[in-house]
């Protein structure tokens, strides 16, 4: 999903913050409630996280 307002994109690498764990971003999806993007990735597909939970790598 290419949309101007999310910070990843599928295919794009991110670190979780609070494991410091490099992963690849799988799939964005806008979250309408609660107006924010989640994502899932390659290397954890059972869990979703938040934007706030992800990093760009340095």
């Amino acid at each position: 999903m290419k949309n101007s307002n999310n910070l990843f994109h599928s295919g794009e690498r991110a670190i979780i913050k609070k494991t410091k764990e490099p992963v690849t971003i799988a799939k964005c999806q806008y979250v309408k409630h609660m107006k924010k993007f989640s994502y899932i990735v390659n290397e954890n597909p059972s869990t979703f996280y938040f934007e706030e939970e992800l990093q760009k790598p340095e």
